[in-house]
């Protein structure tokens, strides 16, 4: 039989990402779609899946994540702030928010010469979303 030690142990198992996949729940995916694929200059591919419409965000390695449309997929500016990333400067990205449907709520800020810089944005389906890079 063990003995009861007043230290609890300390979990050992470190994670490399606490993030492995995202959703961005969209009301109209083709609109949706259209404005990620413009600020972005991608082409994102879309499925179906039992009761919902949802486009991927073309990855190679790292997190991925998708729009999403169906039942419950609420868009909003408020709940859990989703970072995506700008490669090395998100100016040129935010350049496009705006065009493309969006409106930018809070323009390219420094965090510091480490962290870099981050700007806010609600995209065409009214969800608030950040954006960062390095410059």
């Amino acid at each position: 039989m063990g003995t009861m030690s007043s230290k609890p142990k300390q979990a050992n198992n470190k994670m490399k990402d606490f993030i492995t996949w995202f959703e961005i729940p969209v009301l109209n995916l083709h609109r949706a779609t259209t404005f990620y694929n413009q600020i972005y200059g991608i082409k994102m591919e879309t499925t179906e899946m039992n009761d919902y419409s949802m486009a991927i965000f073309p990855v190679t390695t790292g997190i991925g994540g998708a729009l999403v449309q169906g039942q419950g997929c609420v868009p909003s500016e408020t709940g859990a702030l989703v970072y995506l990333n700008g490669g090395k400067n998100l100016q040129p990205i935010l350049d496009k928010v705006e065009d493309a449907g969006g409106r930018i709520i809070m323009s390219k800020t420094k965090i510091s010469d480490d962290a870099g810089h981050f700007a806010l944005f609600i995209d065409s389906e009214g969800n608030k979303l950040a954006i960062n890079s390095k410059q």
